[in-house]
């Protein structure tokens, strides 16, 4: 079983988020506590990818077309660490 962290500023994101982009994170949530991030890689609907750049190292589900879940993995550990929840800037 994996445990998810998640930074203060993930709480204040989800203040800002609409409804639809809660639940869709509580669903997130809950795949990675069961089958880790192998499970979202399964979902199309999560489009699931390594990050670049100055994120280099981290990973992003999208919660929506706009609404992304960013997140670290920690695998000698099973945990996963969520860094932010933002509306992706286009």
């Amino acid at each position: 079983m994996w445990e998810i962290f998640e930074k203060k500023e993930v709480a204040k994101s989800l203040k800002k988020a609409p409804i639809e982009v809660i639940k869709k994170y509580e669903i997130w949530k809950r795949i990675v506590e069961i089958q880790g991030t192998y499970g979202l890689r399964l979902i199309r609907g999560f489009r699931d990818e390594k990050l670049r750049g100055d994120l280099d190292g981290m990973r992003s589900s999208r919660l929506n077309y706009q609404w992304r879940v960013v997140y670290k993995i920690e695998e000698e550990c099973l945990r996963v660490l969520v860094i932010e929840i933002n509306p992706h800037k286009y």
